[in-house]
């Protein structure tokens, strides 16, 4: 069974969350893969809210993420469609909401974030 770059990548842990009936929690891992973006993930009652570096210019559209089951394990990545290149100002940041659903979490489910914290 031959594994491609990516499902090796996305094997690594930056954050470990806990899926439960109210709110899930995040745990900080000791690896990290900086071939991901640095990102801010906050684990809510609905869904993930994830941070990324802005001029203000990125919104949902532009984030793409990546589900892999493997092993027992339940590993999700983002990464964005294209480089955001507009000039409106320092960069800042900006908060995405995805839902578990739309992630395609399952209630309770453990899983982790394979892009680095900040």
């Amino acid at each position: 069974m031959s594994f491609s770059r990516r499902s090796i990548l996305a094997s690594g842990l930056a954050l470990i969350a806990t899926g439960c009936a109210t709110r899930p929690s995040l745990m900080a891992s000791h690896e990290s893969w900086p071939e991901l973006e640095t990102v801010a993930v906050t684990a809510g009652r609905e869904g993930l809210t994830v941070r990324f570096a802005s001029r203000g210019c990125t919104v949902k559209a532009d984030i793409v993420f990546r589900l892999d089951r493997v092993g027992g394990r339940t590993v999700l990545a983002f990464a964005r469609r294209r480089l955001e290149t507009c000039r409106f100002g320092d960069v800042g940041t900006v908060d995405l909401v995805f839902g578990y659903e739309e992630l395609g979490l399952r209630r309770g489910e453990r899983f982790v974030v394979a892009n680095p914290s900040n």
